[in-house]
Formats: structure tokens, C-alpha cells, sequence
């Protein structure tokens, strides 16, 4: 299910390519990601219908032994072997859901270790790829800037503060957008 993520993983990393064709690889990898976690949302859930589906199978399955015992004492023996009959059924599906449920979580831990892997390795591409003209000359700029005696975003401890600060301004300013134009919607009705 993973080999076609995966190959794509490894040809971004094993990839002696130009920078540009480097940031389509690791687009391509961050998009075999997605799709990876996706994948391993879907056979949790499977998992978890199986496992509902293992619950009510033992409950109808203790269900009809619980009848046939019950025909047992009062000698019905037609109910008896009715409730026999299906506790065989029940029986059975209980085995088979169990065998599935031990392999859909198999094949869920081995997708999550897939995934892990595909994340980590996605991690490296991005960590070690080549830096473009672009980023170089940025960085050149910016220990320019340092050794000046500037401060870079992203290093000053004031910065988060900023950024939080920021971002609830942001946000402030988009619920009253919000309140306003509920308002003016609301004179219209």
C-alpha cells in the first residue's frame, strides 16, 4: 500500500538533482505524507467497526447460549436446537472477527511505523536539501545583519511574544469582521 510513498521518499532523497526539482521531490514526498496519514486514519477506523462488530457478535453469541440453556431446562428441545444452531453461527463469526481484528492491527501498527518513517524521512529532505542562490544570499544578509548587532526573527524570545500578540490581534479583528457583518445581516432579515 506504502511502496509507491515510499519510492517516492526515496527518490527525493537519493536525488542528485537541481534545487528546483529537489523542492518538487519534497512537495511530492509532504503529498505521500498526507496521504500516508490519511491512510492509517482510515484503517483505525476500520479497526474500531471491527472491534464494534466483535462486541455484538459475543453478545448474540452469549445471547443464544443463554436461550439454549434456558430450552435445555425447560426440555424444549426444538428451541434447544435451534439456539444450538446459532451459537455454532455466532461462534465461527466471533473466530473470524477476531483473526480480522488481529490482522487489522497489524496492518495498522505497520502503517504507523510506515508513516513514522516516511515523516522522518521527509524531515531529512527538507533539513538537508540544498540551499537555492536565493536562500544562500538571504543568509549571507541576514549574519550580516547579526554582526551589526541586529537581531534575526526567529531567535529573539521576544519574538513569540510578538507573534502570539499578533496572532490574537488577528484574530480579535476577524470575530469583530465577523460580529459586524452578523450584525448587518441580521438588520437586512
Amino acid at each position: 500500500m506504502f511502496e509507491r510513498l515510499r519510492d517516492a521518499l526515496r527518490a527525493a532523497l537519493d536525488a542528485a538533482t537541481p534545487a528546483g526539482d529537489l523542492r518538487d521531490l519534497a512537495r511530492q514526498m509532504r503529498e505521500a505524507v498526507i496521504e500516508a496519514k490519511v491512510a492509517v486514519r482510515e484503517l483505525r477506523d476500520g479497526l474500531g467497526r471491527t472491534a464494534g462488530e466483535l462486541t455484538l457478535e459475543r453478545q448474540r453469541l452469549a445471547d443464544a447460549e443463554r436461550r439454549g440453556r434456558l430450552a435445555g431446562e425447560i426440555q424444549d428441545q426444538d428451541t434447544a436446537d435451534v439456539a444450538r444452531r446459532f451459537a455454532v453461527k455466532h461462534r465461527e463469526r466471533v473466530a473470524m472477527l477476531e483473526r480480522k481484528l488481529a490482522a487489522q492491527r497489524d496492518e495498522v501498527g505497520l502503517a504507523e511505523r510506515e508513516l513514522v518513517e516516511m515523516q522522518a524521512q521527509l524531515g531529512r529532505a527538507e533539513r538537508d536539501r540544498p540551499l537555492t542562490a536565493a536562500e544562500r544570499s538571504a543568509e549571507r544578509a541576514w549574519r550580516d545583519l547579526q554582526q551589526a548587532g541586529g537581531v534575526r526573527p526567529g531567535v529573539d524570545p521576544a519574538d513569540d511574544r510578538l507573534k502570539a500578540d499578533l496572532d490574537g490581534a488577528a484574530r480579535d479583528a476577524a470575530a469583530e469582521r465577523q460580529l459586524q457583518e452578523l450584525k448587518q445581516r441580521m438588520k437586512k432579515d
